[in-house]
């Protein structure tokens, strides 16, 4: 497939494993970029051999969908980077590069000889990422962490669930919130390095990332002393504000009421234009008062009614509705569906494999899938060859020596 992205001519150097720093190239790389996934036999990406969000175990290096979905478009070549011969071929490869992302914990790197001060000396204009639990300083900094616990030091689970349960576990799409940012920052130095001609250091720590998507609750703090609690599906002042049982052994609908305009065409689209003179109801107030009165009256409507009905009812009558949608109705779901955005790609090893497409359709640069995620050292040869001009015997005795690996 033609590569007409944004970033097309920037090429991405990546020592990342897991979800939060592959996905963040991903994203690069639907929009262009060539990104080149260094990793060995010694030190596989982990998401090549297990999932910990479904529990599932992988035989060999090359059949994991996880994977596939994580590293889409890349390149992998293999380097044992515990051989001072493989750090000198990713410092050369860094050279014909323009970006270096890392997200092994702090001190990893730099005592492999690929920090960003070693990596600066060989490339002055690098634009290096390293994204972590808790950043490159301060006393967490060595901390381990994956997605619930970047999100439980950003406060999220603190605040989530209902006030009689323990806090929430956030999984995986924490990760590909911080990944999100990671890819945000870099598009952000790029822009920079085509004003400047200059490089920069990026410390990305995901406790941070992703306590910014909470703003509110700092806020709240900071300017009226209120400790944020769990309350559920509640809002502080919208009432109607909650998931709603619909027919279906598991099927709901939310439904939010912001207005006054909006809580009226609620009450004419279930037929109860009575409730607009009900005095408990009156206001936005009076319904925040009374809102459990409101809930059941709600659920009592909604309990017997299909949700994709309810949903096209609501919203036709100017009320913000929409069905609640396991991974399955997703994967139904007619919008998605015709929007293209479960897509299969064919994979050597998997076969028919579906990965989520792009989030953005642009007009001039399309985001694209143009290969499935790598095989293991899949184009260490093409690589080597082509950007370092190493011959077939060199690569081979490299080989012998286990510096490819």
């Amino acid at each position: 497939m033609d590569n007409n992205g944004a970033l097309n001519g920037v090429r991405v150097v990546e020592f990342t494993s897991a979800w939060a720093g592959p996905y963040a190239t991903c994203l690069l790389g639907f929009l262009g970029a060539e990104v080149i996934k260094v990793e060995s036999r010694k030190r596989p990406d982990h998401s090549r051999m297990v999932s910990f969000t479904t529990g599932r175990e992988f035989q060999t290096h090359d059949e994991s969908e996880v994977f596939n979905n994580l590293n889409l478009n890349k390149r992998s070549v293999s380097l044992n980077l515990k051989k001072p011969k493989a750090v000198e071929i990713a410092k050369n490869l860094i050279k014909v590069s323009d970006v270096v992302m890392e997200n092994m914990r702090p001190g990893v790197v730099p005592r492999l000889g690929l920090g960003y001060e070693a990596v600066k000396a060989v490339k002055p204009d690098i634009i290096y990422i390293s994204s972590s639990a808790c950043g490159q300083t301060g006393p967490d900094r060595e901390y381990i962490g994956y997605a619930p616990t970047f999100a439980a030091l950003a406060g999220l689970p603190h605040i989530t669930g209902y006030p009689d349960w323990p806090p929430s576990n956030f999984m995986g799409s924490i990760d590909l919130r911080s990944a999100s940012t990671s890819a945000f920052a870099i598009l952000a130095a790029l822009y920079y390095h085509q004003q400047t001609g200059e490089g920069q250091y990026i410390d990305l720590a995901s406790q941070e990332a992703i306590a910014a998507f909470a703003g509110d609750i700092f806020l709240d703090y900071v300017m009226n002393q209120r400790v944020a609690v769990r309350k559920g599906n509640q809002d502080e002042v919208m009432a109607p504000h909650n998931c709603y049982r619909c027919k279906g052994g598991d099927e709901w609908i939310s439904i939010v009421v912001a207005t006054e305009m909006e809580w009226e065409n609620l009450c004419r689209a279930m037929d109860r234009k009575d409730l607009i003179r009900d005095e408990r109801f009156g206001d936005a107030i009076n319904r925040k008062t009374n809102e459990q009165a409101l809930d059941d009256i709600i659920s009592g409507w909604t309990r017997n009614k299909d949700k994709y009905e309810l949903m096209e009812l609501l919203q036709n009558a100017g009320v913000a509705a929409a069905p609640s949608l396991s991974s399955e109705a997703l994967f139904e779901d007619p919008h998605l569906k015709e929007r293209n955005v479960f897509r299969q790609v064919k994979h050597p090893v998997i076969g028919g494999n579906w990965v989520i497409a792009p989030p953005w359709r642009l007009t001039e640069t399309p985001a694209a899938i143009r290969t499935p995620g790598p095989l293991l050292g899949e184009h260490t040869d093409e690589v080597f060859q082509d950007y370092l001009g190493m011959a077939s015997e060199e690569i081979q005795q490299l080989r012998d020596e286990e510096v490819i690996y």
